[in-house]
């Protein structure tokens, strides 16, 4: 790998570590159920709610297939709004979960299930899901306070795939001396 590559892997690998443990595992068992790494269930779930919640989950993401293949222009406004829909949709459950706290945690997580191609796109979808009534408004107001104006009035958007994919870490037992 070189140098560069290195550097950008190092920064979104500080950048999953600013996240919260909650958000960190929620990333995690997302790109598991979204990026098929897996058994996810059997990993992730403590206990039968979770279970339930990683069941609806893999329900949802199998769209993530049609969102990546129909990721509009940045500029294609016009066709944008089944995209937008399902992301939407699907962005809406993920943040009900209450598991993401901000647009940084919900861009990272995103750029990875669909692509780079979406980040033009990841603001509108996140303030639409944000903003649903099913969330509580205390809520809806911390996860829209969240996006920095540099997210909300970027010029544009970087198309550099993603390097840093997190996974789940098996616990390792401490040597007893």
């Amino acid at each position: 790998m070189d140098r560069q590559l290195s550097t950008l892997m190092l920064c979104e690998m500080k950048e999953f570590a600013s996240f919260s443990a909650a958000e960190q595992r929620f990333i995690r068992r997302s790109l598991d159920v979204g990026l098929d790494r897996g058994e996810a269930r059997q990993l992730w779930a403590r206990n039968p709610a979770e279970a339930l919640e990683i069941d609806a989950q893999v329900r949802r993401y199998r769209a993530l297939d049609l969102l990546r293949a129909c990721v509009p222009d940045d500029d294609a406004a016009d066709e944008a709004q089944a995209f937008l829909a399902l992301l939407i949709t699907i962005s809406s459950s993920d943040l009900r979960e209450c598991k993401l706290a901000g647009f940084d945690a919900y861009r990272f997580l995103y750029e990875r299930l669909i692509g780079a191609e979406a980040r033009p796109w990841l603001v509108s979808a996140f303030c639409a899901a944000a903003a649903q009534p099913g969330i509580h408004p205390e809520r809806r107001k911390q996860l829209l306070q969240s996006i920095s104006v540099i997210d909300v009035t970027a010029a544009g958007w970087s198309i550099r795939a993603p390097i840093f994919y997190p996974e789940w870490v098996e616990k390792v037992q401490e040597a007893v001396n």
